[in-house]
């Protein structure tokens, strides 16, 4: 009898071990995850900055120089992706296109800029070209940050055994920051 209630203690014994050990290691991958996301959050925050930044420029060209910049700004500025957006790949589509309009505004205006010398020797057109090369750089970066953070992350959800708390946590994949389809053409410049 004492063999048998001391074979129960020691399988309750070695079954809550086993149960504490699985459910700290649950915990552990949960937090991962957890902080994962979050990476990914900051960094699409640092996207939106630099895009910010960028948008933050235009204003003082409003004066002189084109509408369609204007325009592209105001699109551009009406398209926010909140984190939580982050799992939806059509808005991700819209930011970014949004984005992109934008880009070929301002492309389109440095191109126009060449054919007027007194514009292009000006100092506060000078500055804001340097400005936003140098913004435009930061949004790469931090585009491409911002997918490497979406790829750890959205990896860990699909192995295992990473995959089976995510699916208990509601861990959901985040979109990809990618280029609109028209990125790939240049923009056309009427002269």
């Amino acid at each position: 009898m004492k063999h048998v209630i001391l074979g129960l203690v020691l399988l309750v014994l070695v079954g809550g071990i086993v149960l504490l050990a699985v459910g700290s290691w649950a915990v552990s991958v949960n937090n991962g995850l957890a902080r994962s996301e979050q990476n990914v959050n900051e960094k699409w925050a640092q996207v939106q900055t630099v895009y910010q930044r960028r948008l933050d420029l235009i204003p003082g060209l409003e004066e002189s120089v084109l509408t369609e910049v204007t325009q592209a700004r105001s699109r551009a500025s009406g398209v926010q992706l909140t984190p939580e957006a982050l799992n939806d790949p059509k808005a991700m589509e819209r930011f970014a296109a949004a984005q992109a309009q934008l880009s070929g505004a301002l492309s389109r205006l440095l191109v126009t800029v060449e054919k007027y010398p007194e514009l292009k020797s000006n100092q506060n057109f000078m500055q804001f070209n340097s400005q936003l090369e140098g913004t435009e750089n930061r949004i790469a970066v931090e585009r491409r940050r911002y997918n490497e953070a979406v790829k750890d992350y959205n990896t860990r959800l699909v192995v295992f055994p990473d995959r089976v708390v995510a699916s208990f946590g509601g861990f959901k994949p985040k979109a990809y920051f990618e280029a609109v389809p028209e990125a790939a053409t240049a923009p056309k410049v009427k002269f």
